[in-house]
């Protein structure tokens, strides 16, 4: 007998979204004519799919016998994302955003990208200078930056804080008194940056709770999340898109500095806050860094680095690239493991070591790829870096070259031979972060010179001399002591300050240095006090003095009074505050003004409460002393000076220098003071060139023209 099956027609099998159509399934007679067709070619058998279909795992050749098989492929396309609950309700028939909505977000700019720097372990790490750093960086490959400090502590700003507790204030161009950090970020990556820069507890809680008395939360229950977290991404929001780089552009990249250390309390709404900005931005938007210690104790320990990353990451923030602070380069062991328990990949572990200068952890971070990290995060390749008519006449450092070989000249200056300040100051035992900016003004310009910068700190309080019951031997050695040091020394130098301790000693220190025709520099109240002891020696006023240490008014010549304008209600914020107009009265021949290319007026900024008594100016120009510099009414003196021919460089400037120094850029009087300590030429030929070059636009702004001078 022959069995013929019966052939079966238009047989369809789905097999996961794949097809296969066969017009007509052959039969066994079929089945052999294509095994002989298909001989030789594969050597592969057949698999049964069933229906009478079978698919070969090789292609085989068509025949007129047989029917070619269609497959037509109909997988679906990916699903799309889901909506954004947020955005779908606000889309419906609910209320406009705003904090007294449950569905509360801040609309964000989705444009920046953000690098956040917290710390862990410890204070002190150095987040502010890796901050700085960073900034620097970035900066150097065209990006526009800037720079937010996120403070947890409760003070609206940081004006009233001791220094000896907090450091020194820095004060901003439209007077914002902030941290110290602020300086740091200034002075390295070039900015200018605003009050508004400098985000506290505090403000947070002053915005929210006025909003609140406003009725601006409609009655709802205030609350720590959403209304604080949602304030303060507000604010970082708003801050962000502010130009702080002289271009009039919007930044590209927005550094964040999470002050205090991550585990803290007051920290916590900071940290909430940052990560639901997180979410509120595109993807690759936000990077964060973590500063963490690694103690060395018979090798390096990782452990607090643990579980510094480990209470970040209960917060909900995963880092993506942690710094360690070390005495020694990082072990590539202590790398691998810190990698292995924090998930992070072992080349997202930078060592920030101990180095000779701070100007050299640019270069330390870049031999370590930084960058290409943040870009590898960030797709910082997506962003536009074509250089601005401002970027192309900046005269800043800039590139990674530029920190390098200011390192090196760092280096250099510190074996070479030492130029001795003497420091009449009354916070010296608050250490070098009371006079943070002050230093760097000095440094900076000893190193222009090519000098090293060393400082002799004498305790104004020493000056004084002994009387009463405090005249004892003791006494008296520290007062012979201190007197010996400030002649032995080749410039003497007054801060400023505030109360009477110390305040007669500085006095006397700014006499010496005129009788000893000494080089001296005196800023804010070293002006002041200059200008109480040339009263006193001088025109024979003994009891001249300043208003703010005669309390009880027994002195009939005081020589330093109260600013009418200041309220005597409260202190915070209650000074004359930020960058003002300093109009010089004869360029020509104004010492100061030649240190400033000449220039007829500058602007800088100030910081004081107290101001000279006019009605003593006429008397003292009679006797020698200029008052060469003045505010734009005429009424208030902001530099005196001593003619060349009685004195090689007696100056004193109301207002604070020190805060517009830069690398490779030192602020003029400061630059003229250390030019006068290292004697000789130095002085004159720094004049000469000054006055050559011109007025530089950092201190003469919005007169720019196209050749980048005022």
């Amino acid at each position: 007998l022959i069995f013929k099956p019966r052939t079966v027609k238009s047989t369809s099998i789905n097999l996961q979204g794949c097809k296969i159509v066969s017009a007509e399934a052959p039969g066994p007679s079929q089945k052999d004519g294509m095994a002989a067709a298909s001989q030789g070619e594969t050597g592969l058998g057949h698999e049964r799919l069933g229906m009478g279909t079978k698919r070969s795992l090789s292609p085989k050749l068509s025949t007129a016998s047989e029917p070619a098989q269609k497959v037509q492929c109909s997988l679906p396309p990916c699903s799309p994302p889901p909506p954004d609950d947020f955005e779908e309700i606000m889309r419906g028939a609910a209320p406009p955003p705003s904090p007294s909505t449950a569905f509360f977000r801040p609309a964000v700019d989705r444009g920046i990208k953000y690098l956040v720097v917290s710390g862990g372990v410890c204070s002190s790490l150095g987040k502010g200078v890796a901050t700085s750093s960073m900034g620097a960086l970035l900066r150097g490959h065209g990006f526009r930056v800037t720079a937010i400090k996120l403070d947890p502590y409760v003070n609206i700003d940081a004006g009233l804080m001791s220094p000896y507790e907090h450091g020194e204030v820095f004060v901003l161009d439209d007077g914002g008194e902030t941290d110290l950090d602020l300086g740091n970020y200034e002075r390295m990556m070039f900015l200018n940056l605003g009050r508004s820069n400098n985000i506290t507890t505090g403000k947070i809680y002053d915005w929210v709770i006025k909003k609140e008395r406003k009725g601006d939360y409609l009655g709802k229950t205030v609350q720590v999340v959403p209304h604080i977290t949602g304030a303060i991404i507000e604010w970082v929001d708003r801050v962000a898109k502010m130009s702080t780089d002289g271009s009039g552009l919007p930044p590209q990249i927005c550094m964040i500095e999470l002050g205090g250390t991550v585990g803290d309390i007051e920290s916590m709404p900071f940290i909430e806050a940052l990560r639901q900005f997180k979410f509120s931005l595109p993807e690759n938007s936000l990077a964060w860094c973590h500063c963490s210690y690694i103690p060395n104790m018979s090798g390096q320990k990782t452990k607090p680095t643990q579980h510094s990353v480990k209470t970040l990451l209960s917060l909900g923030i995963q880092a993506d690239i942690v710094i360690c602070r070390s005495p020694d380069p990082l072990a590539e062991e202590t790398r691998k493991k810190i990698g292995n328990q924090c998930n992070i990949h072992p080349t997202r572990i930078l060592s920030a070591h101990d180095v000779q200068n701070l100007y050299h952890v640019p270069g330390i971070l870049a031999d370590q790829h930084i960058v290409g990290l943040l870009n590898g995060i960030l797709k910082l390749g997506d962003l536009d870096v074509t250089p601005s008519p401002f970027v192309i006449r900046d005269r800043s450092l800039r590139s990674l070259s530029d920190w390098k070989n200011f390192a090196q000249r760092v280096d250099r200056a510190s074996d070479a031979k030492p130029v001795v300040i003497a420091f009449v100051g009354k916070y010296n035992k608050g250490g070098g972060d009371a006079y943070q900016s002050i230093l760097n003004a000095l440094q900076h310009a000893a190193i222009s010179q090519g000098r090293k910068l060393q400082l002799d700190w004498v305790d104004a309080a020493d000056l004084e001399r002994p009387t009463g019951k405090e005249s004892n031997s003791e006494a008296q050695e520290r007062f012979r002591s201190a007197e010996e040091r400030l002649q032995a020394a080749d410039g003497i130098f007054v801060p400023g300050g505030f109360g009477d301790r110390g305040f007669d000693g500085k006095a006397r220190a700014a006499g010496l240095a005129r009788e000893w025709k000494k080089p001296y520099l005196g800023v804010c109240l070293g002006m002041q006090v200059a200008l109480i002891q040339f009263a006193k020696d001088v025109l024979q006023l003994h009891d001249a003095t300043s208003e703010e240490v005669d309390t009880k008014k027994e002195s009939r010549n005081p020589v330093i009074v109260y600013m009418p304008e200041i309220s005597k209600e409260t202190m915070g914020a209650n000074m004359r505050l930020g960058s003002r107009w300093v109009e010089f009265v004869n360029p020509s021949t104004s010492l100061v003004a030649g240190l400033y290319g000449g220039a007829g007026r500058i602007m800088e900024r100030h910081r004081h409460r107290y101001e000279f008594n006019i009605a003593y100016k006429v008397a003292m120009e009679k006797k020698g002393l200029i008052f060469s510099g003045q505010d734009e009414s005429k009424e208030r003196m902001d530099v005196i000076e001593l003619p060349a021919s009685t004195h090689p460089f007696y100056v004193g400037v109301q207002f604070h220098p020190e805060y517009k120094s830069r690398p490779a850029q030192p602020s003029p009087p400061y630059h003229g003071f250390i030019a006068a300590a290292c004697g000789g030429s130095a002085l004159g030929e720094l004049l000469a060139k000054s006055r050559k070059r011109g007025p530089h636009p950092h201190w003469c702004p919005f007169t720019l023209d196209m050749a980048g001078t005022c």
